[in-house]
């Protein structure tokens, strides 16, 4: 195969071209860069220096020293469905794309684990293992295009987090390469819970401001027996937010208890996946329990009865696998469905108490009055993680700025009532101001001095995650900066 030449005559990305198997590893011009300057968060776009493709570890090392070692801004990027701009390069960084490193290198049926590269698809994990009677659980409702590597930054949850957990909770190990190139391993031979300081917990979640994760062991689960979804509708919305906190009352944790009001059902049903909900209900519900055989059908029974103490219009259990599948569908297309109903949405991620729903939805519905602009809630209704979908028309000027403030004003109602501002989409610089909502000025200096102790200079996807300047340290820091320039 002819070698590409390489036309640019940028000393930097000259260099970096020699750090991979081939010239053709690496993006500079303009029109190759314009879809890697946003994420799914499109509201906010800037260009990338270049964008390198490394196979390995030791080519990412190279790539990140050579960053390092010339003061080059630099950031990972995965499938870029991140929805909060964490992969948005605010500051002409060079995105490390992992596209390239997609191997599913181990699997240990044994020990229950499997290890992964960081460009491996979510849901191609799943597929993979299912016949041998595993699957993996974190499951985004992106998990046919997600990677474990995106997956880890943002600590992704999904559906089934309710009984389950979100990534951090299924992460075993991690190879991770520091800002200055070293490579480090966490969690070896797959033991987490190792002694000292729990730098998993710390590196999944820390959305690619402490290192650039190359390798995961993950833990993988053994297929339930069996497991079974029941769909509810209702007329008004607080029934049904009261019948999820009866299900959970009960004693009962089911895999998934997912909600979605009417503007939603109208999104998905105008969708790919329609499956003929009533266009005059208010709010459904979508139940799913799982475990032992023996202990299933009780289980339902009880769900049925919490829905219709609660003025259930209609309750069911899924007759089968393919009318399950179905429901499911329906529901894992809520965020791309808005756009059947409007040109452009903003999906935002507050979390609350379960026993806040009425009233937060209350509090979001006139948010909506009040900005004329329409708000669909999809959320996981059973560890009270919501998300509404401002709908809007980037075409009417003023409008993009109105739908942000009014995804603030959801996250604000969020915080007042003791919740907080994400629960598995991440800050990225979508949230950056609103971390002040939960968090003190000193708290998030706190939080910041970790960030310096991985990343001092700053290079690794600067500008996410924390508010700035704000802080007295960060202004004089960026005063410093000035002055010595």
């Amino acid at each position: 195969m002819a070698r590409k030449k390489i036309k640019s005559k940028d000393k930097h990305i000259l260099a970096l071209s020699t750090l991979v198997n081939h010239p053709s590893a690496i993006l500079y011009g303009k029109e190759d860069l314009i879809a890697y300057d946003c994420d799914g968060f499109t509201i906010h776009k800037a260009t990338p220096k270049a964008v390198v493709f490394p196979e390995n570890t030791e080519q990412v090392a190279k790539i990140v020293k050579y960053c390092h070692d010339h003061s080059l801004p630099f950031l990972a990027r995965g499938a870029g469905t991140g929805l909060s701009g964490g992969a948005i390069p605010l500051n002409g960084e060079v995105i490390i794309s992992m596209v390239k490193m997609k191997k599913l290198l181990s699997v240990d049926l044994e020990n229950r684990r499997a290890v992964v590269e960081p460009g491996y698809v979510n849901l191609k994990l799943t597929n993979t293992i299912s016949d041998k009677g595993y699957y993996y659980a974190p499951d985004p409702s992106s998990q046919y295009c997600c990677t474990i590597g995106g997956n880890v930054a943002e600590n992704a949850g999904g559906a089934h987090c309710l009984k389950y957990g979100v990534t951090t909770n299924h992460i075993l190990g991690l190879e991770v390469v520091l800002p200055n190139g070293d490579v480090i391993e966490i969690g070896k031979n797959g033991i987490a819970d190792e002694p000292g300081y729990d730098l998993l917990g710390l590196i999944t979640g820390s959305e690619g401001t402490l290192g650039i994760v190359t390798k995961i062991t993950v833990r993988i689960l053994k297929n339930p027996e069996s497991k079974q979804t029941v769909l509810a509708y209702f007329d008004k919305v607080e029934d049904g937010s009261q019948a999820v906190s009866d299900i959970i009352s009960a004693g009962i944790v089911p895999a998934a208890l997912e909600m979605m009001d009417k503007t939603a059902i109208e999104g998905v049903e105008a969708a790919a996946f329609p499956v003929g909900h009533p266009k005059d209900i208010e709010a459904l519900l979508l139940i799913e329990v799982d475990g032992i055989e023996a202990g299933i059908g009780e289980q339902i029974e009880q769900i049925l009865q919490v829905c219709r103490n609660r003025n259930v219009r209609e309750v069911r259990a899924a007759k089968d696998e393919q009318e399950r599948a179905a429901w499911w569908a329906n529901r894992k297309t809520g965020f791309g469905a808005m756009g059947a109903i409007s040109p452009d949405y903003l999906v935002q991620d507050g979390v609350i108490p379960r026993s806040k729903l009425p009233e937060v939805l209350s509090k979001i519905n006139k948010i909506s009055e009040e900005s004329g602009l329409r708000i669909a809630n999809i959320f996981h209704a059973g560890d009270g993680n919501l998300h509404p979908l401002v709908l809007f028309d980037a075409r009417i000027p003023g409008e993009t700025e109105k739908a942000m403030e009014a995804g603030s004003a959801c996250l604000k109602v969020c915080a007042d009532v003791g919740g907080t501002i994400t629960g598995e989409h991440g800050v990225g610089i979508e949230k950056r101001e609103e971390m002040r909502f939960v968090f003190k000025d000193e708290e998030i200096q706190a939080q910041t001095d970790i960030r310096d102790v991985f990343n001092p200079d700053n290079l690794l996807n600067a500008g996410k995650l924390f508010p700035t300047p704000g802080r007295c340290a960060e202004v004089k820091k960026e005063m410093k900066a000035a002055a010595i320039s």
